[in-house]
């Protein structure tokens, strides 16, 4: 049985299905759940909270999503496991993205008028400590490309215009968002992040 405070973010995902953020209303969230304003208010202190949480969630879900895939054998040696796994990575997260706006835009800053973008805490700080920055996001995925990729036997730590270096796994990601920003087929990002992430002659 989910929790209340899952129970709460489903019901505020759902209102944010059907209508603009700023048509939310914290009873009507906290109705659909089964639950009072109260112990909303209580779990997420304000309107503002419930938004940071709910993006947090997004973001979450999206690095575990990103977890499995990379922990998925893949058939072949180097340099086509590299290909195989940048194309893997470039083809889901663009699936993921057309079919999540609200990923999409974590993952690209563009909120929009519908949406809960993360704001700032009362102090003036960071609402949350966490992925909730475009770039933060890019960051934690090229961590995890070239952690796998090194699980692989490449070795992360050569020069740049390797396509297995940590400046190559960053390069695919931001490839990646790239197609998320201006989409284009899948097809397409998946053969421009895996073969043509080549080392570039001098």
């Amino acid at each position: 049985m989910p929790s209340a405070r899952e129970s709460l973010l489903s019901a505020a995902l759902e209102a944010l299905a059907q209508r603009p953020w700023s048509a939310v209303r914290m009873g009507d969230v906290a109705a659909a759940a089964g639950l009072s304003r109260q112990t909303l208010y209580n779990e997420f202190g304000s309107k503002g909270g419930l938004a940071r949480a709910l993006v947090r969630r997004e973001a979450d879900a999206y690095l575990h999503g990103v977890d499995r895939l990379l922990a998925a054998a893949v058939p072949g040696g180097p340099p086509d496991v590299g290909h195989r796994r940048r194309e893997a990575l470039a083809e889901w997260t663009i699936q993921e993205a057309s079919e999540n706006r609200l990923l999409r835009a974590l993952l690209t800053g563009c909120w929009g008028d519908r949406l809960p973008e993360p704001g700032i805490s009362p102090d003036g700080g960071p609402a949350d400590a966490g992925p909730l920055t475009p770039g933060a996001m890019v960051a934690l995925v090229r961590d995890r490309l070239c952690a796998t990729l090194a699980a692989d036997g490449f070795d992360c730590a050569v020069p740049r215009e390797s396509p297995d270096s940590a400046h190559g796994c960053e390069f695919a990601v931001r490839l990646t968002l790239s197609h998320v920003v201006a989409p284009a087929p899948v097809g397409e990002a998946r053969t421009a992040v895996g073969p043509l992430l080549c080392p570039v002659a001098d």
